[in-house]
């Protein structure tokens, strides 16, 4: 019996994967669609989008309680500069303060692109691992092409962004 709660604890229940997810050859599934919020912000405006959606999408989590995160800033502005046509970019928290909050914090450290709110932590828990800020770069497929924790500068950026848009 422990053995099998050990199972439903690792794996979840039979028979209750996750029915978007698309199974690859490899073995490597495509995380469904996830719906989130968009704020009224620079570079932003309120309302929604999925993710991964139509097209190759950039990904960063971030917390405003993050000093890495605060930090990172500066490189997602040149790095959006440099590919923001290319990809859908968008900057996403999971945090349960008010969008005032999280608005003041963007604006505060310039801010100007696609800021997203996760109010489930559905796509955190689909795509980001533990620890802040968490870049994921998504291909045109929907496969992540590439993702990494911690602070880049933007050319890693940029260099993450292109591995993704190779997937076709």
């Amino acid at each position: 019996m422990i053995g099998a709660a050990g199972a439903v604890a690792l794996g979840g229940l039979p028979g209750r994967g996750d029915e978007a997810a698309d199974p690859r050859s490899d073995g490597s599934s495509i995380p469904g669609p996830v719906s989130i919020e968009t704020l009224d912000a620079p570079g932003s405006e309120a309302g929604s989008m999925v993710v991964p959606g139509t097209r190759p999408t950039f990904v960063e989590f971030f917390g405003t309680w993050c000093g890495p995160c605060e930090r990172q800033m500066p490189a997602l502005a040149a790095a959006n500069e440099r590919v923001g046509d290319e990809v859908v970019f968008v900057s996403v928290t999971a945090e349960g303060i008010p969008d005032a909050e999280i608005v003041e914090w963007w604006e505060a450290n310039g801010g100007n692109w696609l800021l997203g709110r996760d109010r489930s932590a559905e796509l955190a828990a689909k795509y980001s691992q533990p620890g802040l800020p968490y870049s994921v770069a998504i291909g045109a497929s929907g496969s992540v092409g590439w993702s990494e924790p911690g602070l880049k500068t933007a050319d890693e950026i940029v260099s993450g962004i292109q591995t993704a848009l190779g997937d076709g």
